[in-house]
């Protein structure tokens, strides 16, 4: 392991980490020696990815919960720092989009997406920062955003999104003079679970494209295999999960004098919806 990417000794929390872009983070972070704590509401899937950080020499550990709830997310942060003395990284990576048109849209949906992308971000951010204060850590906190954040009409998901990256450069600015990086990452259209809500039809258009047989029910999760052959198939218009856990990892491991503070990782072509 390059010393540059190190992160032994360190204290790692991901929210949203039962599959996706978080369990790719989670991955990539136990990897370079952080100690991890896997949090999301799926606990199976989480207990696959501890295990097999466990199984290459590393530390994790698991909690479910519904970062909806200010009270859980700060009692993750406050068994983080009571179990291992310190937080270093917290990424708010937990998110969610309901597409579709405003005059037709469902406000609980609305709510949903506000309450999933844009407070509990909140509430992870204020938590991180009194931890890190508390320990001294030079720490980073890393929020996933996406390009959506940067079109004009890109729907509520984009407005929640445009809310993330004004959190953070507010955050960027409050912190300057403290030992605590903001982190923003704006991915492109990534190979994942996350468009489970969209449209029946343009979810199973990408299935067919794979080659493979798999029943698509709204809201639920594609097999493993069938989203390794969508990246693989469709590799310039859908970013691998890994792309964006090596910008985090890249972010995280610099010096705490250097904020590198926004990176969009897009494909090659935009993905036209």
């Amino acid at each position: 392991m390059h010393e540059n990417l190190s992160l032994s000794g360190k204290t790692a929390i991901v929210t949203g980490a039962s599959s996706g872009i978080g369990k790719a983070i989670c991955i990539a972070l136990g990897r370079a020696g952080a100690k991890v704590y896997l949090a999301g509401r799926t606990l199976a899937p989480m207990h696959e990815t501890a295990k097999l950080i466990v199984d290459e020499g590393g530390e994790a550990e698991v909690a479910t919960l519904d970062v909806r709830e200010p009270a859980q997310v700060q009692a993750l942060v406050a068994r983080a720092v009571q179990e291992t003395g310190r937080l270093d990284i917290m990424v708010n990576n937990a998110g969610l989009s309901y597409p579709g048109a405003i005059a037709e849209g469902d406000p609980v949906q609305w709510r949903e997406m506000l309450d999933t992308n844009v407070f509990s971000l909140l509430v992870g951010c204020q938590a991180a920062i009194q931890a890190m204060r508390a320990c001294g850590a030079d720490g980073h906190i890393v929020n996933i955003s996406s390009i959506a954040a940067r079109r004009d009409a890109s729907g509520v998901y984009g407005a929640t999104k445009a809310a993330v990256n004004a959190i953070a450069t507010t955050l960027r600015e409050e912190l300057e003079d403290e030992s605590i990086r903001v982190v923003n990452i704006m991915p492109g259209a990534v190979a994942s679970n996350f468009a489970r809500h969209f449209d029946p039809k343009f979810v199973e258009g990408f299935v067919k494209a794979t080659g493979m047989k798999a029943d698509f029910t709204p809201g639920a999760h594609l097999p493993d295999e069938v989203i390794s052959k969508l990246q693989e198939v469709a590799s310039k218009t859908l970013a691998h999960v890994d792309d964006i856990a090596n910008a985090v990892l890249y972010a995280v491991t610099q010096r705490p004098e250097l904020n590198v503070f926004e990176i969009v990782v897009r494909p090659q072509k935009a993905l036209r919806l």
